[in-house]
């Protein structure tokens, strides 16, 4: 029905904008926010996205963002998965303070984290992004427009692809007036375009999906590397922590424990599996099966993990 609706055009289209827009707290007659946002440590405020597919009902409002507000400015770290849910991040940083917004941080290249950045582009920020981001982009642009378009119609219309302004190799320092933000770049882990953000002065981490909880964890990149700097990850003195997917009260680093147990078991059932010459195909419908009760969205995300790990591991 959803995909019919998308298709028509004039006021119905309107409508349907408008009452997509209205459940993210854009107020387009003047209407409440909805769009909320917590103060997790003083200076910064995280919006939870939430775990259901992407559709004109959520408008790609699917990850974990928010922003950190220094003296001078203000750092929005990723930005969504429209153009509406950058929107509603934008007006929710106007609620909170009217200092500009210097630099968005694109944590890595998929669109549930990025496609809302085109509105903060009248700020004229900074956009920053790990070296490795532009080839990734380029390489992955057209299709996933391509599946914005399918998901959300004409309701995905303005949700533009920015390229950065700033690229990160190693590390950098943000100086946003009495608050100083580390923005890091890792090895190849969840994608090979990873940044976090760390706040010195509440100790928060910003992992983006270098930590998921509660949601099934992506492995866009390598098992063994993501593994790799979740041992780094866990060294950082990080009082508050930010998920790129879901909640937790956990202590850190005790937070990243089940994605951890998740990953090694995945790691050791394939190298099983190719030890026993079982094909890829066997290998996905038999490892890591045992952690289906444990994760939301286990169904979409757990089998390309498998097929991530197995095309890495069997040149081992």
């Amino acid at each position: 029905m959803e995909r019919h609706i998308t298709k028509l055009r004039g006021a119905m289209t309107i409508t349907l904008i408008a009452m997509s827009a209205s459940v993210l707290g854009i107020a387009l007659a003047g209407g409440p926010a909805a769009f909320e946002t917590v103060e997790l440590a003083p200076g910064n405020h995280v919006h939870y996205g939430s775990f259901a597919e992407r559709s004109v009902e959520n408008m790609g409002d699917n990850a974990n963002i928010g922003f950190i507000v220094g003296d001078h400015c203000v750092l929005a770290v990723d930005a969504g998965g429209s153009l509406a849910v950058g929107q509603a991040l934008r007006k929710a940083i106007r609620r909170v303070t009217d200092k500009p917004v210097c630099y968005v941080i694109l944590t890595h290249v998929h669109p549930d984290h990025f496609f809302g950045a085109a509105a903060f582009l009248r700020d004229n920020p900074q956009f920053v992004a790990h070296e490795n981001y532009p080839r990734q982009l380029a390489a992955r642009a057209r299709p996933y427009l391509n599946a914005l378009r399918r998901d959300l119609g004409d309701a995905a219309d303005g949700s533009e692809i920015v390229k950065p302004t700033l690229l990160v190799k190693d590390r950098i320092e943000l100086d946003l007036g009495g608050r100083r933000v580390t923005v890091q770049a890792w090895p190849i882990a969840h994608t090979d375009d990873d940044l976090t953000v760390y706040d010195d002065r509440t100790r928060t981490l910003w992992l983006s999906d270098l930590l998921f909880i509660g949601h099934a964890p992506v492995i866009d990149g390598s098992i063994t590397g993501f593994l790799g700097v979740m041992d780094r990850l866990r060294t950082i003195d990080a009082e508050h922590y930010v998920p790129g997917h879901g909640r937790s009260e956990t202590a850190w680093p005790a937070a990243m424990d089940a994605q951890q147990r998740y990953f090694e078991l995945i790691l050791n059932e394939t190298r099983a599996a190719i030890r026993a010459r079982k094909t890829i195909q066997q290998a996905t419908d038999e490892v890591g099966r045992s952690e289906e009760k444990n994760w939301a969205m286990f169904d979409i995300y757990h089998r390309r993990n498998v097929t991530t790990a197995y095309t890495e591991l069997e040149w081992e």
